[in-house]
């Protein structure tokens, strides 16, 4: 590496580039715009992928890692695809939000970010989601009433997928389980301690 390219590095960059997954792609965008254009939430981000790079490079770490441009990301690809270098955009937006939420900077009410760890929460149980449980901590976020009145007005929805078998009413009861979960539970702790170690937390 060049030793002007060096000094253009800010201390932010370089901690991206070490815990974050792909972070070192970030400083190959050349901020052709390419991911927004391309992105169905393009109109909606605070702050697109090209303008996380550039601020990331320019050392806003307060202002990245609380933004909730990360969390937006639906995992479309249309953004790798399309990029004339081919960063791996969706990786590293999904690593900066993870990185984000590990150090308590992630926004709170973020609504895919709630999503995302109700999810996880129900899915590390039983090594598979539980779809009524999941979607009744969904409906229930914001309180009892607020949770009547969104699943009134999903009601034709939840009876749809109940009568393709999407949601059997049972499982509020427990739900199955994986065959080893014990061996599940394991996997997860050893990849946690895994990257625990290879991006240097202690938590």
């Amino acid at each position: 590496m060049s030793e002007s390219f060096e000094r253009y590095r800010s201390n932010f960059l370089r901690e991206v580039e070490e815990k974050v997954e792909e972070g070192e792609w970030v400083k190959m965008c050349m901020q052709c715009g390419v991911c927004a254009g391309s992105c169905p939430f393009g109109p909606h981000w605070e702050h697109s992928p090209q303008k996380i790079f550039m601020m990331i490079r320019a050392g806003k770490r307060e202002e990245v890692l609380s933004s909730d441009s990360m969390w937006m990301c639906t995992s479309c690809y249309n953004c790798i695809v399309r990029c004339p270098r081919k960063l791996p955009i969706t990786h590293i937006m999904h690593g900066l939000a993870n990185y984000s939420h590990r150090l308590g900077m992630a926004p709170k009410g973020q609504p895919t970010r709630q999503f995302a760890k109700l999810f996880w929460d129900n899915l590390v149980k039983k090594g598979r989601v539980n779809e009524l449980k999941l979607t009744m901590k969904h409906y229930f976020r914001n309180g009892f009433s607020a949770g009547i009145r969104e699943a009134m007005a999903m009601k034709e929805i939840g009876q749809g997928m109940m009568k393709a078998g999407r949601i059997n009413p049972m499982e509020f009861f427990g739900g199955h389980a994986v065959k080893d979960l014990s061996g599940f539970h394991a996997m997860l702790a050893k990849a946690r301690e895994i990257e625990d170690r290879k991006k240097g937390f202690s938590d």
